[in-house]
C-alpha cells in the first residue's frame, strides 16, 4: 500500500445516500481479476453518456477533475463486495472517502487497499459538503499523525480513526506485511510451543 501521511487536494462533493457498488463499479468491467484500466470503469454510467463525457457529473465539472477526496452521502459502498470498486477509485486518483457511514464490506476492502475511509456525525458531514461544492473552496488537506482535516484558510475539523488501522495506513504495511514484520516472534513462540509441547 502506499503510505499515507498528509495528502492536500480538490475534495469533490457527492452526497447521494446509498451509492451502491454497482454504481461505483458497473458489472461490465469486472472482467478480470487485475486492476487495469478499472478507472475508466469507475462511475462509468454516471460520468459518460451517449456522444461523451456527462458535463453534470461532479468529477467532470470544472475544478473537480483532479479530486482527490469525495465527501459521500450515507451508507457509501453499500451492494456486492466488489474490491474492483475500490481499485477504480484509486485509478481515478481518490485518496480518501469522507462520509457518516460506509458498508462494511467495503470499508474494509477499503483499508484493506489503502483507500482511506472517514466517518464524521451527519452535520459536519453536510456542512463540509456545502463547503466544497463550490470550487473557489474545495481544497482540504488531511493529516493522518493528527488526525485532522483542514479546510484550506478555514477550520480543522477532527477525526476518529482504529489504532491499528492508523498505523498500517502511516507504514503503508497491509495485513500479510503486517505479519511478516513479526515473522521472528512468530518463529520464536513456534520453536517454544514444539519444545513445550514436544507430543504434538
Amino acid at each position: 500500500m502506499t503510505p499515507f501521511h498528509s495528502v492536500s487536494g480538490v475534495a469533490a462533493p457527492m452526497m447521494t445516500p446509498n451509492i451502491d457498488t454497482d454504481v461505483i463499479m458497473p458489472k461490465m468491467f469486472l472482467k478480470g481479476v487485475d486492476r487495469s484500466g478499472l478507472g475508466e470503469g469507475a462511475f462509468n454510467l454516471l460520468r459518460f453518456r451517449a456522444g461523451g463525457p456527462n458535463p453534470d457529473f461532479v468529477l467532470n465539472r470544472h475544478g473537480y477533475r483532479d479530486a482527490c477526496f469525495l465527501v459521500v452521502g450515507e451508507n457509501f459502498g453499500c451492494g456486492s463486495s466488489r474490491e474492483h470498486a475500490v481499485w477504480g477509485l484509486q485509478q481515478l486518483g481518490i485518496r480518501a472517502l469522507i462520509g457518516t457511514s460506509f458498508a462494511g464490506i467495503f470499508g474494509d476492502n477499503c483499508a484493506n487497499n489503502g483507500l482511506l475511509t472517514i466517518s464524521l456525525d451527519a452535520a459536519t458531514v453536510g456542512t463540509l459538503a456545502g463547503i466544497v461544492a463550490s470550487p473557489a473552496s474545495n481544497r482540504l488537506t488531511i493529516d493522518l499523525e493528527p488526525q485532522t482535516i483542514r479546510i484550506d484558510g478555514g477550520s480543522t475539523i477532527p477525526f476518529p480513526i482504529e489504532p491499528a488501522r492508523k498505523e498500517a495506513f502511516l507504514t503503508g504495511r497491509d495485513a500479510i506485511s503486517s505479519t511478516l514484520v513479526l515473522a521472528d516472534d512468530i518463529r520464536a513462540f513456534e520453536a517454544r510451543h514444539r519444545a513445550d509441547n514436544p507430543w504434538f
